[in-house]
């Protein structure tokens, strides 16, 4: 089944096949092509169950990682094949940010929540960021469009986790037309407000704070108003970054209200923003996706 499916790829593929290992009823793929928004080489994982592989069209969950993150921390980490195999689901892990690479040398900052593994999801517009790190123009454009083509994709939603959280409420809304779904794992979700963003921010965007609102999930709620028919959103309640005014949730509360668009927001008493608690909640949102993806 692994060199039939290769097979199936375009004849002028614009992506190249790393790895394919067998995992439950299916295959965990990994790939890499050469990004035109980024200029550099991206890489994402792509779990196929065994209908895609059989050419017919299933729905599709993209998730986007947090801070420090690649596709490798939710694709070896979330045990999210199980429940995708059960529904047919396909899942999808790209990369946080762009990277060096042999002939690309790519902006960096020695703070982990700022440059490579901390795009924010966003398109940046100052220097020296603003030629590599169009990871908005990415996920939304080039990588959509490319998995449309090359993969039998039936229905996009969209998820994340932390900075990944925020990437998800922020392109879910900002983009409506490209997502049948949205959810969240400890989202950061006022960008502008918390330390992390406020950093990253001032190097993507300099003083522009229109641009800031523009690129914070909360205040993208508020200005689009109610775009799906429910989110779904878990948060650890003893999660050291929640206590520490990093994520923010409230505001996001505030702004489905405020938007009309309505909400279930879960805290898990005891848990941590660890890839335990994802393991723990991530099943319920392949669930919430594939669910959301029928009514479609």
């Amino acid at each position: 089944m692994n060199n039939s499916y290769k097979h199936s790829l375009s004849t002028n593929s614009k992506i190249e096949q790393i790895s394919v290992n067998r995992c439950f009823d299916g295959e965990q793929h990994y790939y890499c092509h050469e990004s035109t928004a980024t200029k550099t080489p991206m890489t994402f994982s792509i779990y196929l169950p065994d209908e895609a592989l059989a050419g017919r069209r299933c729905p599709a969950v993209l998730y986007l990682s947090g801070l420090t993150c690649n596709a490798d921390n939710v694709t070896h980490k979330a045990h999210f094949q199980q429940k995708c195999s059960e529904l047919g689901m396909i899942f999808i892990a790209p990369d946080t940010s762009p990277r060096s690479h042999d002939a690309h040398d790519v902006a960096n900052d020695e703070r982990y929540f700022v440059g490579q593994g901390a795009s924010y999801y966003v398109d940046a517009t100052q220097a020296p960021w603003a030629e590599h790190f169009n990871m908005q123009s990415y996920i939304v454009d080039e990588l959509y469009d490319l998995l449309r083509s090359e993969f039998p994709i039936d229905s996009i939603g969209i998820t994340g986790h932390s900075m990944g959280g925020h990437g998800a409420l922020l392109l879910g809304f900002k983009f409506p037309s490209k997502f049948v779904s949205v959810s969240a794992l400890s989202p950061v979700c006022a960008a502008s407000e918390s330390a992390w963003g406020q950093a990253a921010y001032t190097e993507y965007f300099g003083d522009d704070k229109a641009l800031w609102a523009q690129a914070d999930a909360s205040q993208m709620i508020v200005e689009v108003g109610q775009q799906y028919a429910s989110i779904l959103v878990d948060q650890g309640a003893a999660d050291n970054f929640l206590a520490e005014g990093q994520l923010q949730t409230p505001k996001l509360q505030a702004a489905c209200e405020k938007a009309k668009q309505p909400l279930t927001l879960r805290y898990q008493a005891g848990h941590d923003h660890s890839y335990y608690f994802i393991q723990t909640v991530i099943n319920d949102h392949i669930e919430h996706h594939w669910r959301m993806a029928q009514m479609g």
